[in-house]
């Protein structure tokens, strides 16, 4: 079976992967001009002759060189050339995150698509074995663990879209021979050759240096990544089993029954739970801080921070949660009661309007202290007493928006749950607050 998938063309293999694809649905191609993704391009236009498809390419011009508009223009005659839509994004790389260039670019990038692919739509990458075995062998120094020795995986959902490598096996000695063969003409990126980027030095010196030695290097590397690819599903299984027994919920996870698992169990778990939650994992030195934090005796509320993640410890209660960003000039956010409603801590899909259908606009503002809210059956209620009632961690406390209507208060908001914690006597809120 192995020796048949060896001798199927790289043709066939973008027919499969096509005719795979939910017909309808639109399939992009991330073009960048080079032979990789010229080649991926190529062989998906003429596979849609014979598997009907919304086919279009996306250009991304990162604009950080100067033969930046050449790519483009070749990515604008090979669409031309084989009837494929194209759409070119400029984007801005900034250096400012402490990415580095090649980390800040790869972010820009995939800002870019994000933009243009829409949910529910396939985009495909042209990487390959050799992009693979580098991304292992970058992995490796940096002491990646499972996760990241995994590299790049064949497809995967990513922000409600499918992200498709189609040729992912496939070697770039393959790659140049179809090439050649069909005569395909594409741009060489003059980057490629300067070996201060990390990738282009593994490229250029140490994978040709292990081929001299071993000539399968290459697939051997790349095979190990597919093996620590499996590792990390595995490990991901017992982590969502792990969570269904501590109560399913992974912004809140009970310390005892945490502290009941061995360390390395629960450092999967805390990955694992942060992923859910769409945060950062922590890296090693806070996670280990935190996991000190778990079995030291507490007397008071623990806290650390990472960047755009923090775990709190409250009432032998782990949180996890997003770091609350800036409130707006002046402190206060309008708004006309529609969702969608942008605080301080995301997106909120919140309604709020009249019982009796009356107008309303409103605006919302950290609690200052002093505010009363009339609620049905309550009468006139301190939102302080209210707070204390509901028991509601320290926290998020600080962080509650209170919604006004004129100088009536008439809503509280918890931004960190998206929902609302109490709703004043003749107003309606949605969905149901609890």
């Amino acid at each position: 079976m192995a020796h048949q998938h060896k001798r199927e063309s790289l043709q066939a293999l973008i027919d499969d992967a096509l005719a795979e694809t939910p017909s309808g649905r639109v399939v992009w191609v991330a073009l960048s001009g080079g032979l990789d993704s010229s080649l991926l391009l190529t062989l998906a236009a003429h596979a849609i002759q014979r598997h009907p498809r919304p086919l279009y390419a996306l250009h991304v011009n990162h604009g950080l060189q100067a033969g930046a508009d050449d790519f483009e223009a070749h990515c604008r005659r090979l669409c031309s050339r084989l009837g494929v839509p194209l759409f070119v994004e400029r984007v801005d790389v900034s250096l400012s995150g402490g990415l580095g260039l090649e980390g800040a670019a790869r972010q820009a990038r995939y800002s870019a698509f994000q933009r243009r692919v829409a949910c529910g739509e396939t985009l495909w990458l042209a990487q390959h074995r050799d992009d693979q075995a580098e991304t292992f062998l970058l992995a490796a120094p940096r002491g990646s663990g499972v996760r990241g020795l995994a590299g790049m995986p064949p497809g995967r959902e990513w922000q409600g879209r499918c992200l498709v490598r189609p040729l992912l096996a496939r070697s770039r000695g393959e790659f140049e021979a179809e090439a050649q063969r069909i005569g395909l003409r594409w741009i060489e990126d003059p980057s490629n050759a300067d070996e201060s980027l990390d990738r282009n030095f593994l490229r250029r010196s140490v994978l040709p240096l292990l081929q001299s030695r071993w000539p399968h290097a290459g697939e051997i590397l790349a095979r190990s990544a597919r093996q620590a690819g499996e590792a990390d599903a595995l490990l991901d299984e017992l982590a969502a089993l792990d969570l269904q027994r501590l109560g399913g919920n992974p912004g809140q996870l009970p310390v005892s029954a945490l502290n009941a698992l061995s360390l390395p169990r629960q450092r999967l778990l805390i990955r694992h739970a942060c992923r859910s939650l769409s945060l950062p994992t922590p890296p090693e030195l806070r996670l280990a801080a935190l996991m000190a934090q778990l079995s030291a005796r507490r007397d008071a509320g623990v806290r650390i921070d990472w960047p755009n993640g923090e775990a709190r410890i409250w009432r032998e209660c782990l949180y996890l949660l997003s770091p609350s960003g800036p409130m707006p000039e002046g402190g206060r956010i309008d708004w006309d009661g529609l969702p969608p409603l942008e605080t301080h801590l995301g997106r909120c899909d919140l309604t709020l309007h009249r019982r009796d259908g009356g107008p309303a606009e409103f605006w919302l503002m950290l609690r200052q202290g002093g505010e009363r809210l009339r609620l049905a059956g309550r009468g006139s209620r301190d939102l302080k007493r209210l707070l204390q009632e509901a028991d509601l961690p320290p926290w998020e406390r600080e962080r509650l928006l209170v919604a006004w209507h004129g100088d009536v208060v008439v809503a509280v908001l918890l931004p960190e749950q998206k929902r609302w914690l109490f709703v004043a006597e003749g107003w309606d809120a949605g969905p149901e607050h609890h």
